[in-house]
């Protein structure tokens, strides 16, 4: 014989508990709310802007792969500034000319032979990148550790009202003098509402917080692919143009 498990709602006023709570229990929820209240903003901020720089990261690796120059790319970056990559190609490229200028100042007659780059000029190249992918991933990051923050104390500050409003309800058992569940239950009732209103702000948060930081992760990760294509376009170019040169010499 098959028994199915019959889920009956929740016939109390959550509403009514609280306000029927005392101040410092009021006070645990108002912080629980605000707490909650922060971290879906930042959620929803994150979501829409993760959106935003992968649509712009896309049309800025399309506009980037069907060049004909890096000077090409580097002329429209303003167009996808929600994009990391396209900081890190206006950056990248800024250096490599500043590069190149001070290895014309001081070698002003081997320009054929310095048009290129060697191990010092490629990490000077290099750490910049580093830097602006570095400062990109910090700005998408920001506030986020909130929500850690959020998904750490929730949970306790709901503990905290609950053992707030245990301690009234054996309070009110000795002021009474009886222990019948009549004097018991609603205090206990009302002490849980604090657990679970930390529980309802506490698991967004850590959702949100483990969605972002992978979402991080993978922008981490096409920011350091970037980085190595974009050396390898600019060796290329140069390689060609220092082709080109010495054929018309």
């Amino acid at each position: 014989m098959t028994s199915f498990l019959l889920i009956t709602p929740f016939k109390g006023n959550i509403l009514k508990m609280i306000a029927e709570s005392d101040i410092f229990a009021k006070i645990i929820l108002l912080i629980l709310l605000i707490f909650s209240i922060i971290s879906w903003g930042i959620i929803i901020n994150k979501i829409r802007l993760f959106k935003k720089v992968n649509s712009d990261t896309a049309k800025f690796l399309s506009a980037f792969r069907k060049r004909k120059r890096l000077s090409d790319v580097y002329l429209v970056c303003s167009s996808f500034k929600r994009s990391p990559l396209s900081k890190i190609l206006e950056q990248g490229y800024s250096e490599l000319q500043n590069v190149l200028k001070i290895s014309e100042i001081t070698n002003p007659k081997t320009k054929d032979v310095d048009l290129g780059l060697d191990q010092e000029k490629t990490d000077l190249i290099n750490m910049v990148l580093e830097r602006v992918g570095a400062e990109e991933l910090q700005k998408l990051g920001r506030s986020v550790v909130f929500l850690a923050t959020t998904g750490t104390v929730s949970p306790f500050l709901g503990l905290m009202g609950t053992i707030w409003g245990i301690i009234n309800s054996f309070s009110s058992i000795g002021i009474r003098g009886s222990a019948s569940l009549a004097v018991v239950a609603p205090g206990i009732a009302l002490a849980l509402v604090a657990t679970i209103v930390g529980l309802f702000v506490a698991i967004p948060a850590v959702i949100g917080y483990n969605h972002i930081n992978n979402k991080l992760k993978a922008i981490s990760v096409e920011v350091d692919n970037f980085s190595l294509e974009f050396l390898g376009a600019v060796k290329k170019e140069l390689l060609y143009e220092k082709k080109s040169l010495r054929s018309t010499l």
